[in-house]
């Protein structure tokens, strides 16, 4: 197992380019409400509401905005009605792509996120043609700071993790879904700072992309991304580090 999809890689790039954008808050506030609605409004037992209340608290968001999300999710405060949908599709090179959409509006997005495709060298397809090519994993990210590696590593194996990925800022713990919470919970009562965890799709092979169709992929990830429906993107394309670096984000 590979670490976590490279699009990650320059998430903290976009970062600053979404704000601008103004999407961060839309999604936050989509997540939190969705969250809130299926688990409850308590994040202490409800590890996907904690998980984006964490986001939001990072991006700045105003605990009064947090605050109103959640009720609205737990029908406190009158609110929209959001629908979750997966939608898979092919980029360049024959790119498998899975989207996690939040929407109040299926007909709107779908659309939108067809012409996206399209305008991008690629395709959205049928429900299941790609998602056999994913695994469903829990994942841990731990502030690496000045930890030593190996016993970060042997703790979170001992705990049952079934891979670990030593990165420049954040060790990964991958689990089985079901196991996430309870090894999460032993990470961070060991002292482990968490920096955020998840439910992500992992692509069991990866398609190497370079020249045209690398940065094709990459804007096309781009704008999925920056859409404010679209919640998650996973891809299965491997493109070197040194053209993701270079790539440019358009604000």
């Amino acid at each position: 197992m590979s670490g976590h999809n490279k699009w990650a890689s320059i998430k903290h790039k976009k970062a600053a380019v979404d704000a601008k954008r103004g999407n961060i808050f839309t999604k936050l506030v989509k997540e939190i409400t969705v969250a809130a609605k299926i688990g409850g409004g308590d994040p202490n037992t409800n590890a996907r509401l904690r998980t984006a209340i964490d986001a939001a608290k990072a991006s700045n968001m105003p605990l009064d905005n947090i605050k109103k999300a959640i009720q609205r999710g737990t029908g406190e405060l009158p609110g929209v009605s959001y629908e979750e949908i997966v939608y898979e599709g092919y980029g360049p090179g024959g790119i498998a792509i899975i989207l996690e959409v939040t929407t109040d509006n299926k007909n709107r997005t779908v659309s939108e996120i067809r012409k996206i495709f399209s305008l991008h060298n690629g395709n959205l397809g049928e429900t299941g043609c790609v998602s056999w090519m994913f695994d469903t994993k829990g994942l841990i990210e731990i502030e690496k700071a000045s930890l030593n590696e190996d016993e970060v590593m042997t703790q979170a194996l001992e705990l049952g993790a079934e891979d670990f990925i030593a990165n420049d800022e954040t060790f990964e713990v991958y689990t089985d879904p079901k196991d996430l919470n309870t090894i999460r919970k032993s990470l961070e009562d060991s002292g482990y700072k968490i920096v955020s965890e998840s439910i992500i799709k992992l692509p069991q092979t990866k398609i190497k992309l370079e020249g045209k169709e690398a940065e094709q992929m990459l804007k096309l990830m781009d704008k999925l991304d920056s859409h404010d429906d679209v919640q998650n993107v996973y891809a299965n394309f491997d493109i070197a580090d040194e053209i993701i670096e270079k790539f440019n984000i358009e604000e």
